[in-house]
């Protein structure tokens, strides 16, 4: 029977010491690798035996060698040692943020051109965490990441963040016309947004994408004109839609250009509408779990290009 009252525990020094004298068949050498002397080691291997109740180790003039009770304890406590390595370990890497879930949000069009590129730089870099996705608008994944039901979001034009919630520009594109396949205009490369006076607009939603409104409407009038507003749209997606649908045209970030629709041509603008920039963010709260902060430096560092 096990004596419960003993002095001695099972303690991770113990298994190491009674793992070193079975691995050198040895007292002595085993007392030399753990850096002690002799005398103590044997005492702690016969406390031990006390304590469990068995003889795990048979003693002579050529060493020591262990029981078949020996044996199957020196197995088990390789594992345990082993499982308490790992355990250590893994906490490390949970509260060091290479291990994980991490909850993140996104909008529509960000999928189309940065997602493949975040999904595949987490995998190679930071293959501990399991990443767990929601579509949704700007708004309402903005407010799940202020909740807490979301870790981390991308969304654009983030001009009314909800309080507390920090942003870290991630991404940034030009914006440019966009006009239907069909106009006239469509694959002259570049053009002056003037040329633009007279056609039907969609136009963003200044509720829902404020930034993008103002930069809009500030570069139509630096070119001479008010835009002529034919449809309002809350998101990328929908103005992309009446685009394409030869109804109108409008201005959009570049990145547009990987949406899986066709049916419109990007155009650069010239002079100063031609510096117009649309930026991705990423937002999170302020007390964020150190996964969130590691994805962010895995996504902004510079890395080459992939074959």
């Amino acid at each position: 029977m096990v004596d419960m009252n003993d002095d001695m525990t099972l303690s991770r020094r113990l298994l190491e010491q009674f793992l070193a004298v079975v691995r050198e068949g040895h007292f002595g050498r085993a007392a030399e690798q753990l850096g002690m002397s002799q005398p103590p080691l044997s005492q702690s291997i016969q406390r031990l035996e006390r304590m469990l109740g068995v003889r795990l180790l048979d003693r002579g003039p050529g060493g020591a060698k262990p029981t078949a009770a020996g044996e199957v304890f020196a197995a088990d406590a390789q594992r345990l040692l082993d499982l308490q390595r790992a355990a250590v370990a893994r906490v490390r890497r949970v509260a060091g943020g290479i291990e994980g879930d991490i909850r993140i949000g996104y909008v529509s069009l960000f999928s189309h051109l940065h997602l493949p590129a975040m999904l595949r730089t987490v995998a190679d870099e930071l293959p501990g965490l399991r990443v767990r996705l929601h579509q949704g608008s700007g708004a309402a994944v903005a407010d799940m990441v202020r909740t807490g039901a979301l870790d981390l979001a991308f969304v654009r034009d983030p001009a009314r963040l909800p309080a507390g919630l920090v942003s870290t520009v991630v991404a940034t594109e030009r914006i440019q016309a966009a006009v239907p396949e069909a106009h006239r205009l469509a694959g002259a490369g570049e053009i002056d947004l003037a040329q633009l006076r007279d056609e039907d607009f969609a136009m963003p939603d200044p509720t829902v994408l404020p930034v993008l409104a103002e930069q809009v409407h500030l570069a139509c009038h630096r070119a001479g004109f008010t835009p002529r507003g034919f449809v309002l749209a809350d998101d990328l997606s929908g103005l992309f839609s009446y685009v394409a649908a030869g109804l109108c045209v409008s201005l959009l970030p570049e990145g547009v250009q990987h949406f899986s629709a066709g049916g419109v041509s990007l155009l650069a603008l010239r002079g100063d509408a031609g510096l117009l920039d649309a930026a991705v963010q990423a937002i999170h709260r302020p007390d964020a779990d150190p996964s969130v902060t590691r994805l962010l430096e895995a996504v902004t560092s510079p890395r080459p290009r992939r074959p």
